[in-house]
């Protein structure tokens, strides 16, 4: 599960902007991103690539178009992506995203041990998902979104999350962006080897004190790819 992440301007992150051919904004940039909060999403509409301002939960409450907390969808998890009863499965064949992030927060699970993970010398584009809600008073459209998440990373990620980790693409394969970012490609088989854990890039580990804060408290370890 990916329960935190941020958004810095950076090197790295304006490299990620250059290769999806998209401009961030200072209102874009956080230092603490948590669900429920307001999040950038790259995505394709009308032919034109273009970054919004979206909530980071997918099931909104229809009336307020605040977070729906009864159910958890800031995550949409990979093996309810083929499900035709889930939240996620439509969003997955006609609506997807990438949400850039430098880096985000893992826990164990015991309320205790947590995690900053970056990725080498790279940002982050998470594979995302997102739906259209339409405000019945104004007319205007708000935009909710989800990260993709996969089984866990055995034994590289045992002593990180041992649940799920979340899908991140690589923003410089130019292809499998343009499709994935394509409204009009619903052949989702082809994405099926993206949902498979593994390390595409080496990733940065280190250990922090609380999630909000990102406070280091030991030296960061490398999991090379």
């Amino acid at each position: 599960m990916c329960g935190r992440f941020n958004l810095i301007d950076s090197p790295e992150i304006q490299w990620l902007c250059q290769s999806l051919g998209i401009s961030l904004f200072a209102g874009h940039s956080s230092p603490d991103i948590a669900p429920g909060a307001k999040i950038a999403i790259v995505h394709e509409q009308g032919g034109e690539r273009q970054v919004s301002e979206a909530i980071w939960w997918l099931l909104l409450d229809h009336e307020t178009l605040k977070p729906n907390y009864k159910y958890a969808s800031f995550n949409s998890r990979s093996d309810k992506l083929n499900s035709p009863r889930a939240i996620a499965y439509k969003p997955y064949r006609e609506s997807r995203c990438i949400i850039p992030a430098s880096a985000f927060v893992e826990g164990l699970g015991d309320k205790k041990t947590y995690h900053k993970i970056e990725l080498q010398d790279s940002a982050i584009a998470f594979g995302g998902l997102y739906k259209e809600y339409l405000n019945k008073q104004t007319g205007e459209v708000t935009y909710a979104a989800s990260i993709i998440t996969l089984p866990p990373l055995s034994p590289q990620w045992d002593n990180i999350h041992p649940k799920s980790m979340p899908l991140m693409l690589d923003f410089e394969d130019r292809e499998l962006v343009d499709k994935w970012l394509d409204p009009e490609f619903k052949d989702v088989g082809e994405f099926e080897a993206l949902l498979e854990p593994k390390i595409s890039k080496t990733m940065k580990v280190t250990k922090i004190g609380k999630p909000s804060k990102w406070d280091e408290i030991e030296d960061s370890f490398l999991i090379v790819a």
